[in-house]
C-alpha cells in the first residue's frame, strides 16, 4: 500500500535534485565560464580546464568525478549513495549541453557576472544538498581524507577551493580574474547556508490569551504543531492566565499569527528565533 507513495517521494527528490543542478550548470555556462572566472569545487576545475583547452567543462567534470568515485568506492565503500553519482552525470549533461546553446555572455560586466553565476551555482547546490544529494567532487576528497586525518572536511573543502581559484592566475595572469574568483566561492558559501537554513531556521511563539483553547486547537489542526499550555498569572491584575507554547517553522509563524488574530485580536504575543530544535518535525539529535 505504501509502495506508490514511496515511489512519488523519490520522484519528487530526484525532480528537485534536478532542478537545482540545471541552476548549478546554469550558473556556469551562462556567467562564471563565459567571465573567465574559476569558481571552487570540481567545476571550477572543469572550467580552467575548459580555458586552457577548449574541452567543453562537462568533459573534464565527469572524468574527474569518475576517477574520486572509483578511488572513493575502493577506500569508503558505495556509503555515499547513488545520488551523488546521478548528480555528477545530470551537472556533466547540462554544462555540456548549456555550453552548445549560450555562447555569448549574458553579462559583460565582471563583478555582476560573478555574483550572479555564484548565487545561481550556490543556490543550485544548496536545492541538491536540501534533498540529501551531493555533486561529488571535492565532497569525495573530504571525505577520503578525513578517514585517514583528523581534519575538517570544511577545512579541506576550502583548502581545495582556494588551490583550484588560485591556479587561475596562471592562465589569465590577472589578479582580478582571482579575486572575482573568490568572491565567487563567497557567495556561493553563502548561497548554500541561506537557502538550506533559511528554510529550516525555527520560532518559538509565546500566546497569552483568553480564548486559548480555540487557538491551541486551530494551531494543532492547520499548522500541524505541538503546543503546550502553562499556567500563569498576570501580576498586575493579579488573575490567573493560560499561556500557549508552540515552535514552528519561520516560514509558518504568519499562519499562527493568523489564527490567533482570528480567535483574539488582542492577544498579546512573543516571539524569538531559536538556535536549534530537536526532535519529532525538526532535526535529529546527534551524537
Amino acid at each position: 500500500m505504501n509502495s506508490k507513495p514511496n515511489k512519488l517521494g523519490v520522484i519528487k527528490t530526484y525532480s528537485i535534485i534536478t532542478f537545482g543542478l540545471f541552476l548549478h550548470a546554469l550558473g556556469w555556462t551562462a556567467f562564471l565560464i563565459p567571465g573567465k572566472i574559476v569558481g571552487g569545487g570540481i567545476s571550477g576545475l572543469a572550467a580552467s580546464i575548459f580555458y586552457a583547452t577548449g574541452i567543453p567543462a562537462g568533459y573534464p567534470y565527469l572524468a574527474i568525478n569518475a576517477v574520486l568515485i572509483i578511488i572513493a568506492i575502493r577506500m569508503l565503500g558505495a556509503s555515499f549513495g547513488i545520488k551523488t553519482i546521478y548528480s555528477v552525470i545530470m551537472i556533466s549533461i547540462f554544462l555540456t549541453i548549456q555550453q552548445k546553446f549560450i555562447t555569448e555572455p549574458i553579462i559583460t560586466e565582471g563583478f555582476m557576472t560573478t555574483v550572479l553565476g555564484g548565487m545561481l551555482g550556490g543556490a543550485g547546490i544548496g536545492i541538491v544538498f536540501s534533498q540529501g544529494g551531493s555533486t561529488g567532487g571535492t565532497d569525495i576528497i573530504a571525505m577520503i581524507i578525513t578517514k585517514y586525518r583528523n581534519i575538517s572536511p570544511g577545512i579541506v573543502i576550502l583548502y581545495c577551493d582556494i588551490i583550484i581559484i588560485s591556479s587561475s592566475y596562471f592562465l589569465f595572469h590577472s589578479v582580478e580574474k582571482l579575486v572575482y574568483g573568490f568572491v565567487t566561492m563567497g557567495v556561493v558559501s553563502y548561497t548554500i547556508d541561506l537557502i538550506l537554513n533559511g528554510s529550516k531556521q525555527s520560532i518559538q511563539l509565546m500566546i497569552f490569551s483568553r480564548n486559548h483553547e480555540q487557538i491551541a486547537e486551530e494551531i494543532t489542526k492547520k499548522v500541524r504543531r505541538g503546543v503546550t499550555v502553562l499556567d500563569g498569572e498576570g501580576w498586575y491584575k493579579k488573575k490567573p492566565t493560560k499561556i500557549i507554547i508552540t515552535v514552528v517553522r519561520k516560514n509558518e509563524a504568519a499562519e499562527v499569527q493568523r489564527i490567533v488574530k482570528e480567535w483574539d485580536p488582542d492577544a498579546f504575543i512573543s516571539q524569538g528565533a531559536v538556535m536549534g530544535v530537536y526532535g519529532k518535525g525538526f532535526e535529529q539529535m546527534r551524537g
